[in-house]
């Protein structure tokens, strides 16, 4: 359940707050990665797969609080959706068995 409260959180974000199609930077995924520890250091957060052709990618830095969001595809092309700060990584709270959550 938390996972599927994550990821329609995401994709929500992602879809109210993402850059117009024309204003997406695409770029060379190695040379994205470079950008993203070097100069915000971010690291790999969580992934996952949107189709057979591309990947979903969450980069954040717990140091700086910034966060980017990219789609990076087989040709080895990532594509920045979303990128901000005060990036905060949730804990999932436990419940225990038979409580309502």
């Amino acid at each position: 359940m938390y996972k599927r409260i994550i990821t329609a959180g995401l994709l929500f974000g992602m879809a109210c707050t993402g850059p117009p199609a024309h204003a997406m930077t695409c770029m060379p995924r190695a040379e994205l990665v470079s950008k993203l520890t070097t100069a915000y250091t971010e690291t790999l957060t969580a992934r996952g797969l949107q189709n057979a052709r591309s990947i979903v990618e969450i980069w954040a830095s717990a140091e700086t609080g910034s966060y980017t969001i990219f789609v990076s595809r087989a040709d080895g092309i990532s594509c920045v959706l979303s990128a901000g700060t005060h990036w905060l990584a949730e804990t999932p709270v436990a419940t225990k068995k038979g409580a309502a959550g």
